[in-house]
């Protein structure tokens, strides 16, 4: 695994976004656990690449040889609001990721089957016939979904809209995963924890970083 020290966690000319993404990526997965969520190669390889910086956490840093400055090492916490802030926006994105896993779901049952029964929607999200029901409702509520007696759930215009967006969103991550050396099985796999955490900003940046490549 290269080794791309920086100063300030700011990336050196010599030390391109995507070596430093390679990296981090590789690093962090042969560090996880069974259990844990994707969001941490999600973050620094996201960071990487739309700012050119490293972005990681001081144990992680280490890992991929980046050095860090005093104002980098784990006694620099950011102010209580902007902690709050990025806080916040972490539990409004993990809302937002469950109603797309739910979209994206419907869309390829419909797509692949002709029908989006509540039975098959549990049992592929791995959740309790009960609480498929309670996101349903949700769906409901916000438009996205309808359902027939017997005939299972069907997506509204912007239910469909947002399944396209998602699956779009998806591909982009996972060719980027791909770009940076990451097998394409594991890249799909890997793409679900990420995808739903990527910003319009970073996903413009990994599409504009694809387009250079090809």
């Amino acid at each position: 695994m290269a080794t791309c020290p920086v100063p300030s966690a700011t990336v050196r000319p010599s030390c391109t976004a995507l070596e430093l993404a390679r990296a981090t990526y590789h690093s962090t997965v042969s560090r996880w656990k069974p259990g844990r969520r994707n969001e941490p190669a999600a973050a620094q390889c996201c960071v990487a690449l739309s700012r050119g910086r490293a972005g990681l956490s001081y144990e992680d840093a280490k890992g991929v040889g980046v050095e860090l400055s005093n104002t980098d090492s784990p006694s620099a916490m950011p102010a209580e609001p902007t902690q709050a802030e990025r806080f916040g926006k972490a539990r409004s994105a993990q809302s937002v990721a469950l109603t797309e896993d739910y979209v994206e779901l419907i869309a390829d049952l419909l797509a692949t089957g002709g029908e989006a029964r509540l039975v098959d929607i549990a049992r592929r999200l791995g959740v309790s016939h009960p609480t498929a029901v309670k996101s349903i409702r949700r769906l409901k509520r916000e438009g996205l979904a309808t359902s027939l007696p017997y005939r299972g759930v069907f997506l509204t215009e912007a239910g469909r809209a947002l399944a396209d967006r998602v699956r779009a969103r998806h591909r982009i991550v996972v060719e980027l995963l791909c770009a940076i050396g990451v097998p394409p099985e594991a890249a799909e796999a890997d793409a679900e924890g990420i995808e739903h955490h990527v910003s319009k900003t970073t996903l413009d940046a990994f599409s504009r970083f694809l387009t250079e490549k090809r």
